[in-house]
């Protein structure tokens, strides 16, 4: 098992993946390597929360290697149903635009090149926003993503507590 989730940094790479990926959800997490909201991720965030600020920098600065750790580990749990890949938003600035990645991080999903929208009760249902609060929170929201998909359905409801769903308001600019 890799302890390093594969990174896109074309275009073209990202195409090939949509194309590539069938009969799986493929999962696109955009953000930022260097930023610190882009790893708090799954269990992390609650041992971050609960460390002394003498401890949060530590861990801040050895940060990397555990959450792509379990990113890792969440994308073994769920490699029957799932590909997971780390997207830089500098890096693909098409993309970044086309999905409309204001706030990072933020996890876009496909299904056999189709977008797969999922309603979390907020205004957009395109991509989640911000970081998941526990790793079954995400693992959910994969199955529910593949069994719609599987039926068909190119839109489903979130699994996710609404109080695990981040909060944001969206910006309209030029409107």
């Amino acid at each position: 098992m890799s302890f390093f989730l594969p990174k896109l940094t074309t275009k073209k790479d990202i195409d090939e993946v949509i194309k590539a990926v069938a009969e799986k959800v493929l999962v696109l997490r955009f953000g930022r390597d260097d930023d610190s909201v882009c790893l708090q991720l799954d269990e992390i965030v609650s041992d971050f929360n609960n460390k002394t600020s003498d401890q949060k920098m530590l861990f801040v600065h050895n940060f990397s290697p555990l959450v792509l750790l379990q990113l890792s580990k969440t994308a073994h749990d769920l490699s029957n149903m799932a590909s997971i890949y780390i997207v830089d938003v500098d890096k693909a600035p098409i993309y970044t635009r086309y999905f409309d990645i204001s706030y990072i991080p933020s996890t876009v999903f496909f299904f056999n090149g189709q977008h797969m929208k999922v309603d979390y009760g907020s205004p957009d249902h395109t991509k989640f926003v911000g970081s998941f609060k526990t790793k079954q929170d995400f693992i959910d929201l994969i199955e529910v993503i593949y069994r719609g998909a599987m039926r068909g359905k190119m839109i489903v409801q979130s699994p996710i507590d609404p109080q695990n769903i981040p909060k944001y308001d969206l910006l309209y600019h030029g409107i």
